[in-house]
């Protein structure tokens, strides 16, 4: 039965997330939604300050000095996560267009004038409203940025470029040539704009976030987070790293982080739980999976082999890094593990968001760097629950892999004992040993 499953796993999901990996696409919006970690980074940490002020409260220097300098404090949130789809049709741009082998900064101008065209909104007094050039831009700035590329590639192939001669210097031949992609790019997100505000009564943006809305919400429950948190452990058992969806959720989580330190900012109720600090802290606890367990478990075990891997995935585990002990155990391919490490490890992952969704656990806040188990996790929140849950998560894992592990030890110990055995039997004795010695055998 699980050479059946596995064959059809080979044969038909592989190929499907290696098309997904390797389509130029999807790759461009998975290496700008890595892009702007500095910048999540940054401007999650920028929060820290004034949530000090509660914590040891307002009437000391320290916490006088944070409430007197919020406005400055909150300078980075406010230029880089406040405007972060801006940078995500550039990085987008650039890495699509390097794709393509054609201009990047053609291409990126491009592709930032079409977003700005689909998402900028004016106050009464003439001023440019900033509520789109954020979060809820971020799939307005995927789409702007693709198919402005799209266009210029267009543009290029059909040769709808002005060519001026080779005496020219490049850069003046590169800026003239982009005078007819300029007037198709501009001349078609003008028509998108015109038609959904006068024909649909609102910006490009919103339509994008109605349009995503079953998607994107349905992140936020805890029981899809669930069937997420077990695919991804699915795909890395046959060897499948769960980064070939990055492209469909690290938008969401990255729009959803951005809206919680909207939402603190603005003292409202915080309003989501996926994000990419608590997916790397609570779903991810000692590895994709919660495979620190199995990791015990062999530092503790009577074979051999199965000690030195224990030894050799600790360290790794204590910072969210289980490579180790999927492919040195190994968890890959193993139907011992498969029930521990899929179904199990997608529950015990969510543990903490079904916690978050209870109100037992504060919402994220932060995408911290990896520190460590236990601290990544308190620093996404600066909850100490979030220690407790992660301790739950620890104690489960361990539990739940104990019975599966006994038995593959069972089989690792026979093995061995095979081994040594054959090895004894075909070693030389000691008197065939000597008597080679006495010949003198020069080889």
């Amino acid at each position: 039965m699980m050479k059946k499953f596995e064959s059809f796993m080979e044969k038909y999901l592989t190929p499907i997330a290696n098309k997904m990996d390797n389509q130029v696409h999807l790759s461009a919006v998975k290496k700008a939604m890595v892009a702007m970690t500095p910048l999540l980074l940054i401007g999650s940490f920028c929060l820290i300050p004034e949530a000090i002020p509660n914590m040891i409260g307002e009437n000391n220097p320290v916490s006088q000095w944070i409430l007197a300098n919020l406005d400055t404090i909150y300078i980075p949130y406010n230029v880089g996560m406040a405007l972060m789809s801006i940078y995500v049709s550039a990085i987008i741009a650039y890495h699509l267009a390097n794709s393509y082998k054609i201009d990047v900064p053609g291409s990126i101008s491009m592709a930032v004038i079409a977003f700005l065209m689909m998402a900028v909104d004016y106050t009464e007094d003439g001023g440019i409203m900033t509520t789109y050039l954020g979060p809820k831009g971020l799939f307005a700035a995927m789409f702007a940025s693709l198919i402005a590329v799209e266009l210029y590639r267009w543009c290029k192939k059909r040769k709808f470029t002005i060519k001026m001669p080779e005496s020219v210097p490049d850069f003046v031949s590169r800026s003239f040539e982009m005078i007819p992609v300029s007037v198709i790019t501009i001349g078609f997100f003008l028509i998108v704009r015109v038609v959904c505000v006068n024909g649909l009564h609102t910006l490009p943006p919103m339509i994008f976030t109605n349009l995503f809305a079953p998607l994107v919400g349905s992140m936020d429950n805890p029981l899809s987070f669930t069937f997420l948190q077990t695919l991804s452990c699915l795909l890395f058992f046959f060897g499948i790293h769960p980064s070939v969806l990055s492209p469909i959720t690290s938008p969401i989580s990255t729009q959803f982080l951005a809206e919680n330190v909207a939402a603190f900012k603005a003292h409202e109720v915080i309003p989501h739980f996926y994000t990419g600090g608590s997916i790397s802290a609570f779903a991810n606890f000692t590895g994709t999976g919660v495979t620190f367990g199995l990791v015990f478990w062999c530092l503790l075990s009577k074979s051999k082999a199965q000690k030195q891997v224990g030894r050799v995935a600790l360290i790794p585990a204590l910072f969210g890094i289980n490579e180790p002990i999927l492919f040195g155990a190994p968890i890959v391919l193993n139907p011992i593990f498969f029930i521990p490490y899929v179904l199990c490890g997608g529950i015990i992952g969510t543990i903490p968001h079904w916690m978050m969704a209870a109100g037992l656990v504060a919402k994220p806040l932060y995408t911290p760097p990896y520190v460590g188990v236990f601290l990544e996790g308190f620093l996404t929140n600066l909850d100490y629950m979030s220690i407790v849950a992660n301790l739950i998560q620890l104690v489960l894992s361990i539990a739940i892999y104990y019975p599966f592990f006994k038995i593959y030890e069972k089989r690792e110990l026979e093995n061995e004992k095979a081994y040594e055995e054959q090895k004894t039997e075909s070693a030389i004795s000691a008197e065939d040993e000597a008597l080679l010695n006495d010949l003198d055998l020069d080889f």
